[in-house]
């Protein structure tokens, strides 16, 4: 009996996760994801339906014979997501319901990870100001989702770069006891590229490259259809492949990784040398503007084609396609998504990045290989980080 019960937990929640991420879905095409009898998936549906987790959502298209009935997650259900998704110096934070839809919309603190010695005590401070606000009652939080930059173990929610708390206890049990909810944590380019696989540019894909443009420059491969970690789950450091003809340092204490020309740190770095150089820009307006942080403000001028932040920004896309072309070389991707932060800038990343690829990639697989924009962009670490509960919860309300 015991082995039953369990075994009706295990699929009622695949059936939640897939109607997640798949919506609507036909009993039929339900049994066929999750690899369970129709007579079975229909009654744990009808129980999910009885209790307020699914609703009928009328009938597929036809296919010539009758049309099936089509379920989705209840948009109505009062049962939420908070989802955190933490870069090098911001951290913002947003709760979703199960439609994906914000519920409370996003809200930001100025966090420096690497340097912040209290950095553990003000994530914490900062998320349980906003619950307070939000007032959710906990019963109806179906949990925390947290992606971060750093070498990650997901299994021991552990971040071995940032954050660790004083007590010696995890990061993930640390944050779980403090605000009395399930906390689940991953990698930010893990994350993102799960995002686009489920919701963005490469749904439906099997072998997908997601470089993830922010404050570093991080990569999520997708490979037959799972997210690729490696043996020891650190696969995706994209950043520290020696491509840099500096003799800058970079934050993992190596010269000549990519990240020293290519991530979005450096690029205001070097504006704002530019600019106290002489250099005539409208970023010299914008960067009086503190109510956005620099990053913002300089892919905004650079969607405004201001021509140093375009020329900045061509400069560290060109590098990032050399990059790629090296990946190509190796993973034979058929899309490659610019995702993240950067990916704001919109098309102006793709003629160097296109260029370089051109002039270090073999023809034949890089006519193979698609380069396209995100449409998530800086919310695809949110969507993902929700995910992460979704992954994890056994939905016993």
């Amino acid at each position: 009996m015991t082995v039953i019960i369990e075994k009706s937990k295990l699929l009622r929640a695949d059936i939640i996760r897939q109607l997640y991420y798949k919506h609507p879905l036909s009993l039929t095409e339900l049994s066929r994801l999750t690899n369970k009898s129709l007579p079975l998936v229909t009654k744990v549906v009808n129980n999910l339906i009885t209790e307020g987790y699914i609703v009928e959502q009328g009938l597929a298209p036809s296919t010539g014979g009758r049309r099936a009935s089509q379920f989705l997650l209840n948009p109505d259900n009062q049962k939420y997501i908070v989802s955190i998704a933490m870069d090098q110096l911001i951290t913002r934070m947003v709760i979703y319901d199960l439609a994906h839809q914000m519920v409370v919309p996003v809200k930001s603190v100025h966090l420096i990870i690497a340097e912040d010695k209290y950095g553990v005590s003000k994530l914490v401070d900062f998320i349980k100001e906003n619950l307070l606000l939000a007032g959710i009652q906990r019963k109806n939080l179906l949990g925390v989702g947290l992606g971060m930059p750093g070498f990650i173990n997901i299994e021991e929610g552990i971040n071995h770069s940032y954050l660790k708390p004083e007590n010696g206890q995890n990061l993930q049990q640390y944050l779980t006891a403090e605000l009395d909810l399930p906390v689940f944590i991953d990698n930010d380019s893990s994350l993102i590229a799960l995002a686009e696989w489920h919701f963005g540019a490469a749904k439906g894909m099997k072998d997908v490259l997601v470089a993830n443009i922010g404050w570093g420059t991080g990569l999520g491969m997708i490979v037959n259809g799972q997210l690729y970690r490696g043996s020891s789950g650190y696969a995706g450091e994209f950043s520290h492949i020696p491509l840099s003809n500096t003799n800058n340092l970079c934050s993992c204490g190596k010269r000549g990784c990519l990240e020293v020309e290519t991530s979005l740190l450096v690029m205001t770095q070097r504006a704002i040398a530019e600019i106290e150089g002489g250099a005539a820009s409208s970023m010299t307006t914008l960067f009086k503007d503190k109510s956005k942080d620099i990053g913002e403000l300089f892919l905004e001028a650079a969607s405004n084609h201001d021509p140093l932040a375009v020329s900045i920004l061509s400069d560290a896309a060109f590098l990032l396609g050399k990059g790629l072309a090296t990946l190509i070389h190796i993973m034979n991707p058929e899309c490659i998504v610019l995702s993240g932060r950067g990916a704001m800038a919109g098309k102006i990343l793709l003629p160097p990045i296109q260029q370089a690829i051109n002039e270090f990639c073999i023809p034949r697989m890089a006519d193979q290989t698609s380069i396209v924009l995100s449409e998530l962009a800086v919310n695809a670490e949110l969507l993902a980080a929700a995910s992460l509960v979704i992954e994890n919860s056994q939905f016993e309300f």
